[in-house]
């Protein structure tokens, strides 16, 4: 498994609370909630890309 870095997330009463429901909804802690959001959001963001940008890319990271 690869290492994961630590960070401190600055967010809203409201949007961590919405996340805790969310992520509770699908049988996830709130942090799995937010790295599965965000990995969907870098494979949306890959495929959106012109072709020979995405062969540059960095690889993302396995969730």
């Amino acid at each position: 498994m690869a290492e994961k870095k630590g960070f401190l997330l600055r967010i809203s009463p409201e949007t961590l609370a919405e996340l805790e429901r969310w992520a509770q909804a699908e049988f996830r802690s709130v942090n799995g909630q937010i790295e599965y959001l965000l990995a969907e959001a870098l494979r949306k963001r890959k495929k959106s890309l012109p072709k020979d940008t995405r062969d540059t890319e960095k690889d993302e990271p396995a969730s």
